[in-house]
């Protein structure tokens, strides 16, 4: 396996996640950008992927150099010359955020040799008839620069990224973003939501299976969920009436091959009290929430409904970035906020960017409400520009540092 396939489907599995709380997502509109030094087998020098409400439905890389629909509703909705618009933007972007790479190497006076630069944006529409947005960069694992719609202002990581920051405020750029995440996006967001409604707005519920093995000692319990949609869902475990939010352990929500999603949760407990626990799972498939607790005898039924769902995952990463197997860490909390709980595959030295950490959520691991929160990327109707480096900014192409 590629080493740096860990770092992208890191990414991507880092924008499953979304803070919960009172105020749901009801849409959301997402892209990744990554963009790495030296490309390997199995890992473009550079690749874009779109999220409409946590599924893929638009891609481009730099071997195929094209940009493409990834969801049939998609294909049918665009417009003529859409994907000639979309694939000149990316070709811009590709171009720009190569050179935004090489800027953040030379700022951090470091040699020539594989580094990462990841660009992760979008808008959500909430719940209360609100948007929130945000713009994140890192570079090599570590935070650069972050934009936040609620805020209004960027956060440089450290003494190289405020020169990016200095800049952009010179150039209004802050107001250019607010324009794109407020307005824009969400038109988008409504479009493509249009394109694919029958598909976005189905209900499957989960699949629950429940396991326990014993090591040292000490029972470890974990409940999966399979085949759920949407990606919204609460895993959360409980001994006799009391969740133990703080104990457990949160998989992520990965996606399927057949545009379903499945996620975990797991947590240590007494062999001898193994009957005090219970996994709670609520979805808007569920006419319920319900509660699931360990059979000792059905663990060989779970060793092949998580084999099955594992092929799947790899089967649909292989075809949505037309490469190999991919491999995972992430977190995610019920309280809310952007700033990041560290997720931190390592590719050859490189880890995740915690830039997409900001779409976990800090603090403990807990039961999590989640709908996933991708990114945004480029759609028609924008003009050209530089993001990281600095020119006029073009709302569909990252800007020069």
């Amino acid at each position: 396996m590629a080493p740096a396939l860990g770092l992208l489907l890191g990414l991507l599995l880092g924008l499953l996640a979304e803070p919960g709380g009172a105020t749901k997502v009801l849409h959301s509109l997402h892209y990744l950008h990554v963009a790495v030094s030296e490309p390997s087998p199995g890992v473009p020098q550079y690749m874009i992927i779109g999220f409409v409400d946590g599924i893929p439905f638009m891609r481009y890389d730099s071997e195929r150099g094209r940009m493409e629909p990834l969801t049939q509703w998609m294909k049918d909705g665009a417009e003529p010359g859409y994907w000639d618009e979309e694939t000149q933007r990316s070709v811009r972007n590709q171009h720009v955020d190569a050179r935004n790479l090489e800027t953040a190497r030379e700022r951090y006076n470091q040699s020539r040799g594989l580094h990462t630069a990841l660009w992760a944006y979008g808008c959500d529409l909430l719940s209360d008839g609100s948007v929130r947005g945000s713009r994140r960069y890192g570079y090599d694992g570590r935070d650069f620069i972050s934009f936040d719609l609620g805020s209004g202002k960027f956060l440089a990581a450290d003494s190289a990224a405020e020169i990016t920051r200095r800049r952009w405020e010179q150039e209004d750029m802050a107001e250019r973003l607010k324009n794109y995440l407020k307005h824009e996006c969400p038109e988008w967001l409504r479009k493509y939501v249009g394109f694919g409604q029958k598909e976005l707005e189905r209900k499957e519920p989960p699949d629950v299976h429940v396991s326990g093995k014993e090591e040292y000692g000490t029972l470890i319990l974990s409940c999966h969920a399979y085949g759920f949609y949407p990606n919204t869902i609460t895993v959360s475990w409980m001994k006799e009436n009391a969740t133990l939010d703080q104990e457990m352990e949160w998989g992520g929500i990965v996606p399927n091959s057949d545009g379903t999603f499945h996620t975990w949760a797991r947590i240590e407990a007494l062999p001898e009290e193994w009957e005090q626990y219970r996994c709670k799972v609520d979805h808007p498939g569920m006419l319920e929430p319900g509660l699931f607790a360990w059979e000792p005898t059905s663990g060989r039924n779970l060793t092949m409904a998580v084999a099955v769902s594992v092929i799947a995952a790899i089967l649909f990463l292989t075809v949505l970035i037309g490469f190999g197997v991919w491999k995972l860490q992430s977190g995610n909390t019920q309280d809310g906020g952007w700033e990041g709980a560290r997720i931190q595959p390592h590719c050859s030295g490189n880890p995740v960017s915690p830039m997409l950490i900001h779409f976990v959520s800090t603090g403990r691991r807990t039961g999590v409400d989640t709908t996933w929160q991708p990114v945004e990327f480029p759609v028609a109707g924008s003009s050209s520009g530089s993001p990281l480096c600095g020119s006029r900014m073009d709302p569909g192409v990252n800007p020069d540092a």
